[in-house]
């Protein structure tokens, strides 16, 4: 058994000063998944950067302060890959952790911006990532792709559906990709196990929308549909604080 988590922190330094590390301890995951440090290593705490039994990686932005991510794992990985494209690595956007055939991605995808400003961008990183797990895929590999999409696919994964339809996140490029990604090999795993409305990841800080569950689910753990037996279970863990945004969790059957 594995119990994989993802969170985009919204900053790995404030989240450490709101009982992160004791949340960790006390969850235990074999691997958890950060998006959005908006930090570099040498900013990082020596227990921050070497947690009790987990070993850290750790893709910065070349801009200080911004975006990130990071995998802690109890296991050593045989790997620790980046996506392979300056544009995107330059962001600190994609980590990925080989255990023997299962791979385990952290991604932090770009937000589109008002008026799409940064739409382009955004769904050239979503092609580079499609093309990145077909490629570990076609190689023989399992792909766990957790994370921040920043995208919510349904009417059914954000409060106000209507009212959205010309913002980021719900943008109709964005939802269309994600209509092609879940049509093409890969399953939403929290979606398999639940059909259930009001089941959100992200609340504004604004307008008590969190308070009020006025939310969008837009952070993810994908799996190729062949792996997808393998998945016991899936899951939002909508009463951890912290950051604007909660973690998600998922089991597999089988140790990495």
């Amino acid at each position: 058994m594995s119990k994989i988590i993802s969170w985009n922190v919204n900053g790995i330094r404030a989240v450490e000063k709101k009982d992160f590390l004791p949340w960790l301890y006390s969850e235990n995951p074999d691997v958890l998944c950060i998006q959005e440090t908006k930090a570099k290593p040498e900013q990082l705490s020596e227990e921050l950067l070497a947690p009790q039994s987990y070993k850290a990686y750790w893709s910065s932005a070349v801009r200080a302060g911004y975006s990130g991510t990071a995998i802690y794992t109890k296991k050593e990985p045989d790997e620790i890959r980046l996506m392979g494209v300056s544009e995107f690595d330059d962001e600190g956007r994609t980590l990925a952790a080989f255990f023997g055939k299962t791979v385990i991605i952290s991604a932090y995808f770009p937000n589109s911006q008002d008026a799409g400003a940064r739409l382009p961008y955004k769904l050239d990183y979503c092609a580079a990532m499609f093309e990145m797990c077909n490629k570990l895929v076609s190689d023989g590999y399992n792909i766990v792709l957790c994370g921040d999409y920043n995208i919510a696919h349904k009417p059914i994964d954000l409060a106000n559906p209507k009212s959205n339809e010309k913002n980021p996140g719900y943008l109709p490029e964005e939802r269309a990709w994600m209509d092609m990604f879940t049509a093409n090999g890969y399953a939403d795993t929290f979606r398999h196990f639940c059909s259930e409305a009001g089941r959100y990841t992200w609340w504004s800080y604004r307008f008590k929308a969190r308070e009020k569950n006025i939310g969008w689910r837009i952070d993810y753990q994908c799996v190729n549909e062949a792996f997808l037996p393998k998945v016991k279970s899936a899951e939002i863990l909508d009463t951890v604080l912290g950051s604007d945004h909660c973690p998600v969790i998922m089991e597999l059957e089988q140790s990495l």
